[in-house]
């Protein structure tokens, strides 16, 4: 009875052990399937409709910081003014107010801090489709106290939709160019192992840091063709990028 068992246990450790070789070498097959490897790109470039202007006010009062903070709302405002008479907000267009600080300015004299000033500061930032205004807008608000232009930027409005057709673009050409690469080694593809895709844009992005003084816009503002639409600003083209990367299985 004993060998009898013995037997039995034996048969089943054997079938166990068979059994865990088989799906061994299943997964192994699995693992080295063959596979064809490809990169592809699509890109376009496309006439910006989206413009961002970010201008700084600065303030500044030796006795009162209630006077710089008042200062500063002031010309703020008169800024805020001048750009909202320039937008569409109908087109998504709108201003907004960040970055606002107030703080004392020292100076030192030796190991003696001496208050110098008080110094307060406020950002008015526009964001528009009215691109063929920004020149106008930068002129504009300089001439109603912004300090300087911190940064312009351009982009397109409808970016993702513009991703979206890129990616699919350069899927097509990736399962086409994949095909060739097959019948070149006499084989077929047999479904996709793994892709993935990726977007990008080079955005126009400036930083002008425009400093300038009253008599310089006075100047600026002799010429009718500059006073008319404000300063030339060129806008350029947005260049969109999509890349895939994908592999296939083969037979």
């Amino acid at each position: 009875m004993k060998k009898i068992l013995t037997i039995a246990v034996l048969l089943s450790v054997l079938t166990g052990l068979t059994g865990l070789s088989a799906n061994a070498v299943a997964a192994n097959d699995t693992k080295e399937r063959g596979y064809i490897s490809v990169n592809t790109s699509a890109d376009t470039e496309i006439a910006p409709d989206v413009a961002e202007i970010s201008f700084a006010v600065k303030t500044f009062d030796t006795k009162s910081m209630q006077k710089a903070t008042a200062s500063n709302k002031e010309i703020s405002d008169k800024v805020y003014t001048e750009l909202k008479a320039l937008i569409n907000p109908a087109t998504g267009d709108y201003i907004k107010t960040s970055n606002f600080n107030a703080s004392p300015v020292y100076t030192y004299n030796g190991n003696k801090r001496i208050l110098d000033k008080y110094e307060v500061s406020n950002r008015v930032t526009v964001h528009t489709k009215s691109i063929d205004k920004v020149g106008k807008m930068i002129d504009n608000a300089i001439t109603a106290g912004a300090t300087n232009v911190d940064s312009l930027s351009f982009s397109v409005s409808n970016y993702d939709s513009q991703c979206d057709e890129l990616i699919s673009k350069a899927a097509k050409k990736a399962y086409k160019r994949a095909g060739i690469l097959a019948t070149s080694m006499n084989t077929s593809l047999a479904g996709v192992s793994n892709i993935s895709s990726s977007c990008s844009s080079n955005n126009s992005n400036y930083y002008p840091r425009l400093y300038m003084a009253k008599n310089m816009l006075s100047a600026a503002a002799d010429s009718s063709a500059e006073s008319a639409s404000g300063m030339s600003i060129s806008n350029g083209v947005i260049k969109i990028n999509a890349n895939v990367n994908a592999a296939f299985f083969v037979k």
